[in-house]
């Protein structure tokens, strides 16, 4: 049975979010996935919002929805039969759940955005997000009879980081306990810059997140919302062959910078630092202020609570001294 991989030092909250919507609250959130019902008939039908389509657009919604519900993805192709198999039996299964899981299809070939966030190696391929931080599940095909004790796994690891949440309106959701009160609404600045993420206006959020910052040095999550931002504008960039480049030239700054974005979006914060700290070992002047700046972004994307973060903080000490 495939077995899902254990959360990585110092649990999920450590991990990487995958989009920058940490703050929007979770009841908008749900409102803005949950979505017209499915036809009549049809494998989603009496239970709207579990199963969905989603793009790069309105992918950020289904990240904050995973720190109530967790999110199994499907990367799949129109051209791929076995996507259209996987996504049958997923939806089945899925929707035995009843509102403790949300599946979200995705279509690799119109969505290049989340399929590089996830660095989807082939097609399909699933991962489940658990309060924003995605867990790796299986490529290819899964018989049916496998999926459930693994998403079985899934709820069990979510529960472990605090999400146990179900879907307005499901079967799960009868008998539950009260909501928890709705958190303060956000402060005028990050409202503003998520209605710019919304609209993938990520130059205008970037502005306003400075502007908070300016106000308020002490704004933290202002700070860790605009690394994400501009994480995810430079990925709209990121060279189709970064890895092979980075591969021929381990010392090419360009290149390992634009790695270890792809590697921080795909949760591997690890992989990053070292890369960067490899490079910037034999770097100097601009390149080394360069990778020095990336670093601190992905430091406050991280948390500077986290063991990773101090561990490459040691070295890039060492490495300036």
């Amino acid at each position: 049975m495939a077995a899902v991989p254990a959360p990585p030092p110092g649990g999920l909250r450590g991990a990487i979010d995958l989009a920058p919507l940490v703050a929007r609250q979770n009841q908008q959130a749900q409102q803005a996935v949950r979505g017209p019902a499915e036809p009549a008939g049809d494998a989603g039908a009496g239970m709207p919002g579990v199963v969905v389509e989603v793009g790069d657009a309105e992918f950020p919604r289904l990240i904050e929805l995973s720190r109530t519900v967790p999110v199994v993805v499907a990367l799949v192709a129109t051209w791929s039969t076995p996507s259209q198999e996987l996504v049958t039996s997923l939806r089945r299964v899925i929707e035995s759940a009843a509102g403790r899981l949300v599946l979200a299809i995705v279509d690799s070939d119109a969505s290049p955005q989340v399929t590089a966030a996830f660095q989807a190696q082939s097609i399909p391929t699933v991962v489940a997000v658990i309060a924003g931080s995605p867990v790796p599940l299986f490529a290819g095909a899964l018989p049916e009879d496998r999926m459930v004790p693994l998403f079985e796994q899934v709820l069990e690891l979510a529960a472990e980081n605090g999400v146990t949440g179900t879907l307005p309106g499901t079967a799960a959701e009868e008998g539950a306990p009260p909501a928890e009160p709705e958190p303060e609404p956000l402060p005028p600045l990050h409202q503003e810059a998520y209605a710019a993420i919304d609209r993938q206006d990520y130059a205008d959020a970037a502005r306003l997140f400075r502007t908070a910052i300016v106000q308020d040095p002490r704004d933290t999550a202002a700070v860790a919302a605009l690394a994400q931002v501009e994480l995810l504008d430079r990925l709209r960039t990121v060279p189709d062959d970064a890895r092979t480049a980075a591969a021929d030239d381990p010392k090419d700054v360009g290149a390992a910078l634009a790695v270890a974005d792809l590697d921080v979006a795909g949760g591997h914060v690890e992989d990053a630092f070292d890369r960067l700290l490899d490079v910037f070992a034999t770097a100097s002047g601009d390149d080394r202020t360069a990778i020095r700046t990336r670093l601190l972004d992905y430091f406050a994307l991280t948390g500077t609570d986290d063991p990773r973060v101090a561990a490459a903080r040691r070295r890039l000490a060492t490495l300036l001294y």
